[in-house]
């Protein structure tokens, strides 16, 4: 993955950013982000699937349909999660705030929160930093929006790109936050992109699917989808505007867009809570995309798996089992092969005959792993992202509260 973009050289026409220290948690910590979007954009999002969505996010969800967003208002520390009516109100009382100062309607507000669940938010010191958030807001402050929403996260995550679409230069760029709770189920845990092209609403929605279903959708550190995932796609219209991309400059923008969503994922990945490995779980030859992805994502999840990645362990046999009790009907293990790296492992659902101890452990001491399952039954193929599990992993959230 490419260097993470500094502030100065990550700007998307249209937006401005600001994060302060308001003291939802802890004391001296940017905590609290706004995000400006001009008044004619275009906003489409997508929301986490978790039945238990936290008050945020029904609310965002419903100002989204009500208005044209103008504000995106993000406080870390605190999910406003599992807080029933009184968490409602509490989301409504600071978009009335940020209302209130920016001189836009309640529903030009969208808020997000990222933090512990169910606990009450403290809302005064929210409704103190908004004021300095508003006069703080400046287009080059991405690298500070990015730190602030940050939660166990080791760094910020920023993605940007620029392409040429009828001869003009058009800027893609976003931030993401997300280490553990990680199975998106449509998005991260947070995330927010921003294009200075002019689409409308209808076509950017579903170049925000497609990306999506490349990228947020194909990560997993732990198998937990959090309540309060959300990712945010804004077209400012500022550089040019489109009713309608033609086929192929819809194609261009959408590879784009994807490699941007795609490392913000990654970045996820790589920062995962505990994690020291980087692992790639590509299955191929697969009747469609849910056999693939069920057999990627049971290997990602196995903690067998992924503690036999922390310790570099070849134990083949964890990743045979999981292959194993994925669901696959009619499974003819005849046409399996397994490879770690450039090594093959099984064959026939048998341990390959060259196979050596050492060719296997010199894979696993890579801090970047790939394994490869041919099902050797169709054509599909998907990849997953995942990452180890680690002690660290069982430390930071045994004591994610105190």
């Amino acid at each position: 993955m490419s260097a993470q973009p500094e502030s100065d050289t990550l700007k998307v026409d249209g937006i401005r950013l600001s994060a302060v220290a308001s003291g939802v948690r802890y004391t001296d910590r940017m905590d609290l982000v706004l995000i400006e979007m001009p008044k004619d954009a275009s906003v489409v999002g997508a929301f986490t699937q978790n039945a238990f969505c936290a008050a945020p996010v029904q609310i965002a969800r419903q100002h989204l349909l009500a208005n044209t967003p103008r504000y995106f208002l993000i406080n870390t520390g605190n999910a406003n999660a599992g807080t029933g009516e009184a968490g409602l109100v509490d989301a409504l009382r600071c978009c009335q705030s940020m209302a209130d100062i920016a001189r836009v309607q309640p529903d030009q507000i969208l808020p997000f929160s990222t933090g512990v669940i169910g606990e009450p938010l403290p809302v005064e010191p929210i409704l103190l930093g908004i004021p300095d958030a508003f006069s703080g807001l400046d287009e080059r402050n991405w690298f500070d929006a990015a730190t602030g929403i940050m939660t166990t996260d080791t760094q910020p995550k920023l993605a940007s790109k620029a392409i040429k679409i009828s001869g003009r230069e058009v800027a893609i760029g976003g931030i993401a936050k997300g280490a553990g709770m990680i199975k998106p189920n449509m998005a991260t845990m947070l995330a927010f992109v921003f294009t200075d092209l002019g689409i409308d609403q209808s076509d950017l929605d579903g170049l925000l699917q497609q990306s999506v279903s490349q990228s947020f959708n194909r990560i997993t550190v732990d198998g937990d989808t959090s309540t309060n995932d959300a990712c945010m796609l804004v077209a400012t219209g500022q550089s040019h505007n489109y009713s309608s991309l033609e086929a192929a400059e819809r194609a261009t923008f959408q590879r784009a867009l994807t490699d941007v969503f795609r490392e913000l994922a990654m970045a996820i990945i790589k920062d995962a809570e505990g994690g020291t490995k980087f692992v790639t779980v590509r299955v191929e030859n697969g009747l469609d995309e849910q056999e693939c992805l069920a057999v990627a994502y049971t290997i990602a999840e196995s903690p067998l798996v992924k503690t036999a990645m922390y310790a570099a362990d070849p134990n083949w046999g964890r990743i045979l089992a999981a292959v194993g009790r994925a669901g696959v009907r009619d499974f003819d293990l005849s046409a399996l092969t397994i490879y770690l790296g450039d090594v093959c492992l099984v064959v026939a659902g048998e341990l390959a005959p060259d196979y050596t101890e050492a060719r296997g452990q010199a894979q696993m001491d890579e801090d970047e792993i790939s394994i490869r399952v041919d099902l050797g039954r169709g054509s599909h193929a998907e990849t997953v992202w995942t990452s180890d599990l680690s002690l660290d992993y069982v430390r930071i959230n045994a004591d994610y509260r105190t």
